[in-house]
């Protein structure tokens, strides 16, 4: 008996995407900053100053008014001093009743010649006044200054999760084909498909 029906079946059919998990570095961009400063030389040179100061030098020889002004009023007190003293004596003399004629003594003593050391005096008397500052001489050198400020960048990290894609491109299925021959009802029925046709005459 041969088979009436043919079975087909039709499998599932599909695609399969897959996208693997990915860990992304991202490198930054390391930056050097320099900074140079500049240095230099720094000298600070003060010289010997010299005071001289000729005010009594110039004084001694010629004197200004004032000076001359002070040199007589001192002379002056000195002559009046040396008289004042000389005139006491000279009183002391005529009261003195053991001195037999103290005018005669008196003139003699104003009369007598002066005594004493006499000595050259050279002009001016004193010398001028000087003085002086030491010299000071600094010198400040400074280098140049160099420095370098650098940011290193640590840089990203990115993480790309992986995918899973189907797709599917075709449906399962079940095809069912008969391949027997038909079957009429009642059976008798068949006999009448199956006769040999009949040639018609014209």
């Amino acid at each position: 008996m041969e088979p009436l029906l043919q079975i087909k079946t039709i499998p599932l059919k599909y695609e399969l995407k897959v996208q693997k998990a990915e860990l992304r570095y991202t490198r930054s961009k390391s930056q050097v900053l320099v900074n140079n400063d500049n240095g230099g030389l720094e000298i600070n040179s003060k010289p010997i100053k010299l005071y001289i100061d000729t005010y009594d030098a110039r004084n001694s020889v010629t004197p200004t008014t004032m000076e001359s002004v002070r040199q007589a009023a001192a002379s002056g007190l000195r002559a009046a001093s040396e008289a004042t003293a000389t005139y006491t004596e000279e009183a002391a003399l005529l009261l003195d009743p053991n001195v037999s004629n103290p005018l005669d003594q008196i003139f003699r003593q104003r009369a007598q010649l002066p005594t004493g050391e006499f000595g050259l005096t050279f002009l001016p008397t004193t010398g001028p006044d000087l003085e002086w500052s030491a010299p000071d001489l600094n010198i400040k050198y400074q280098m140049d200054k160099l420095t370098f400020d650098i940011r290193a960048a640590k840089g990203d990290f990115e993480f790309i999760p992986g995918s899973v894609e189907i797709s599917i491109t075709q449906m399962p299925d079940v095809e069912i084909e008969y391949i027997g021959k038909p079957m009429y009802v009642p059976p008798s029925a068949a006999n009448f498909f199956d006769h040999t046709p009949i040639d018609v005459l014209a």
